[in-house]
């Protein structure tokens, strides 16, 4: 019996389960309803860094709940911007 590399019982290395589930959250999210946003993710030691910009707080909510369902057990820091550019109550006054 051989066996080969680092693999063992289980899955494999942690990190590399880790990075795995990153990527296919990563095609998760770009082939979905949001795939037009720039959310990062980033595998930081055994956390993951959650960043981009998103155009509402709805939007980023989403998002989060999906990282966290996807990762659950992962501990997760979320760093993203809303964009939510509301119209304007009343007209621009120019002078």
């Amino acid at each position: 019996m051989t066996t080969h590399g680092s693999q063992h019982p289980g899955g494999g290395e942690p990190e590399q389960n880790l990075d795995y589930r990153i990527a296919h959250l990563q095609d998760r999210l770009a082939s979905g309803d949001l795939g037009e946003l720039g959310v990062r993710l980033e595998a930081r030691g055994q956390t993951v860094l959650l960043t981009g910009t998103v155009p509402s707080a709805p939007c980023r909510d989403e998002i989060v709940r999906t990282v966290q369902e996807e990762l659950a057990g992962v501990p997760v820091h979320t760093d993203l911007v809303v964009t939510e550019t509301s119209s304007p109550d009343h007209a621009e006054e120019l002078a």
